[in-house]
């Protein structure tokens, strides 16, 4: 394994998820704003370790491996944490529906690899706009500055056209799989 910087920032990602979590759980005013914050650069390190792989020209099956790992992991637990800070049903089943689509379109991927049609469910366009609109709610619910509700309701709105572009992006990848998945001679 090369240790390059795109590796680095994906393993500083992992890093900071118990400082992460230590900061959400800090009995301080202040303690969501330095969540928020190490979310935030967290999210900074996954476009930066994207773009630098490849203006580097330092991408590596460890880091095609290890970076959407550290985002998952990161965002789930942002995810059960801002679920366990809110106490809402509103809250909980569109975390519920964007970590289920990440397990199955996991799932997903690596099977199709398996037969060879990896390519068939590739990230679309649509799955980068969920993924913009979920960290930017996420930052803002993490964040949640009770003096200022506007905030709350923008991360409400962001996680609800997250949750639909979860939706319309899973069933794009899973159309795209169709075939493989219903042919009866798999084996």
């Amino acid at each position: 394994m090369r240790l390059t910087i795109p590796n680095m920032l994906s393993f500083l990602r992992l890093i900071l998820i118990p400082f992460f979590v230590v900061a959400f759980y800090l009995p301080y005013q202040w303690g969501p704003f330095v969540a928020a914050s190490i979310f935030f650069v967290a999210g900074i390190t996954d476009w930066f370790d994207g773009f630098l792989a490849r203006k580097l020209n330092q991408t590596t099956r460890f880091g095609a491996f290890i970076d959407p790992v550290a985002d998952k992991v990161m965002v789930a637990v942002a995810m059960v944490l801002v679920v366990q800070s809110y106490h809402s049903v509103w809250i909980t089943i569109p975390a519920i529906t964007m970590i289920s689509r990440e397990i199955i379109i996991s799932a997903l991927r690596e099977w199709m690899a398996e037969i060879g049609k990896r390519s068939s469910v590739k990230v679309s366009w649509i799955g980068k706009v969920k993924t913009a609109s979920q960290m930017l709610s996420l930052l803002l619910l993490l964040w949640s500055p009770a003096q200022h509700a506007w905030v709350i309701w923008i991360g409400y709105i962001s996680l609800y056209v997250a949750m639909v572009l979860t939706y319309w992006s899973m069933y794009i990848y899973l159309k795209a799989a169709k075939d493989d998945l219903l042919h009866p001679d798999y084996m």
